[in-house]
């Protein structure tokens, strides 16, 4: 893409005065930077995908309410991680990390793994011990 067409569409990274920097030809055809405000499209990819994070986070509360599943799923929703993220930050199998998912066995973990879920969710422990889901 050529600098002067480098898109200034204003979108989520304009509210806070934020800019992209952006590789694109000059009038010579050389590589150079550009700063962008934002883009149409990606401001609706990345509103959408913030919706489904959002989404998933409050199924996450729900099911905790219930007691079909452990803080562990809301935090790494809130966290942006997946299953597979969440067990190599936290150094475990994933099969360990998603047994972890289930409130009975969460209920007998011991300080030393909650930690390791604390600090990866950069969390205090005593939040991922009494999580309330208010």
């Amino acid at each position: 893409m050529k600098k002067d067409q480098v898109p200034q569409d204003e979108g989520n990274l304009s509210k806070n005065n934020v800019r992209e920097l952006l590789y694109a030809t000059d009038e010579q055809g050389n590589y150079t930077t550009a700063l962008s405000k934002g883009w149409e499209p990606k401001s609706i990819a990345l509103s959408n995908a913030m919706d489904d994070i959002s989404e998933r986070m409050e199924l996450a509360k729900a099911d905790f309410k219930a007691g079909k599943s452990s803080p562990i799923v809301y935090f790494m929703e809130a966290s942006k991680m997946d299953l597979t993220i969440l067990a190599s930050y936290v150094g475990m199998w994933q099969w360990r990390v998603k047994r972890h998912f289930k409130p009975s066995v969460f209920a007998g973990l011991s300080d030393k793994i909650l930690q390791k879920y604390a600090d990866a969710f950069d969390i205090d422990i005593n939040q991922l011990k009494n999580f309330k889901a208010d």
